[in-house]
């Protein structure tokens, strides 16, 4: 099969296809967690690639991306499943006209209630279920990537939910039942280490760090993505932002913001990188004017070690 996974360099392969260039720890965890089945937990520091891991392995073995954006105060609401109450009132208008037409001819007032109560009971039924990211990948009729975005954002107390789920893959519903999961979803989970998260949580996970890259590594994703760049100014721009990461600055670039750089170049039609190019195009790499100021003031040091 062209998407077979049967080594760690399978996973490396595969990501590469969605030019996401992984070091071999990446994808050794990726492997081990597809093998296992096991939930992996993704930290470090924003934009080096957490969310696009998980979304290039779904790309990569054409799985549906289910994916659950956290933020504080999410609940289960918005992370299981909700009924839809706005249909809900609209059939009970509906059924309030129709009332003589259900109960039909029945006198016993039982029978009645008993034809009330099943009337009831369908109002909390799949037709009316509304289910949110969670429910959507344990009631998939395929396996899925389920990813659980920025999990250190909402209250410890949500983990709980989280770890129900990623426990048993099932989640129950009072008024229907329980839902198991017929294909146990790929689970990632990231986290930008914005508090500390449960124990619990990590043992079930199978952990994984990535920090910003290797000067080399780094080099090889712009050039996966900007292949006809030359080589020499890539490296120049990588030295660059190697440089800028090192300064006491409130947001370092993001891979992400390597890769815009990098475009920008290009798009100007700029062959090399100097202070006037720098001063130009810094917009792309940094976004707060203290960083900026900081940027500017060591430019010499930076495009220093550049050239």
């Amino acid at each position: 099969m062209k998407n077979e996974i049967t080594s760690v360099d399978d996973v490396t392969r595969l990501l590469a296809t969605q030019k996401y260039i992984a070091s071999k720890e990446v994808s050794t965890i990726v492997y081990l967690a597809l093998k296992m089945k096991r939930p992996v937990l993704v930290e470090g520091p924003a934009g080096v690639g957490k969310t696009e891991l998980a979304k290039s392995i779904a790309h990569a073995l054409d799985k549906e991306l289910i994916q659950l954006q956290c933020y504080e105060g999410i609940d289960e609401s918005k992370a299981i499943y909700e009924w839809e109450y706005a249909k809900q009132l609209l059939y009970t208008q509906i059924m309030k006209e129709k009332i003589s037409d259900v109960l039909g001819t029945t006198l016993d007032l039982k029978e009645s209630i008993k034809k009330l109560g099943d009337l009831e009971s369908a109002f909390f039924s799949d037709h009316f279920l509304l289910p949110r990211p969670l429910l959507k990948a344990i009631s998939s009729e395929e396996q899925s990537v389920l990813l659980i975005d920025e999990v250190d954002k909402p209250d410890p107390e949500f983990e709980a939910y989280l770890l129900e789920v990623l426990n048993s893959y099932e989640i129950t519903i009072p008024e229907i039942g329980t839902h198991t999961a017929k294909h146990i979803p790929i689970v990632f989970l990231t986290s930008n280490n914005n508090r500390d998260l449960s124990d619990a949580l990590k043992r079930r996970c199978l952990h994984l760090y990535i920090d910003y890259p290797s000067q080399q590594l780094e080099v090889d994703i712009v050039q996966s993505r900007m292949a006809k760049m030359d080589r020499q100014l890539i490296n120049k721009l990588v030295n660059a932002v190697h440089e800028i990461r090192k300064l006491d600055i409130k947001k370092k670039p993001a891979i992400s913001e390597t890769i815009d750089w990098a475009e920008s170049l290009v798009t100007l039609n700029l062959d090399q990188i100097g202070p006037t190019e720098m001063k130009q195009t810094l917009g792309i790499i940094s976004k707060y004017k203290t960083d900026m100021d900081q940027i500017m003031q060591n430019v010499d040091k930076i495009l220093g070690e550049v050239s």
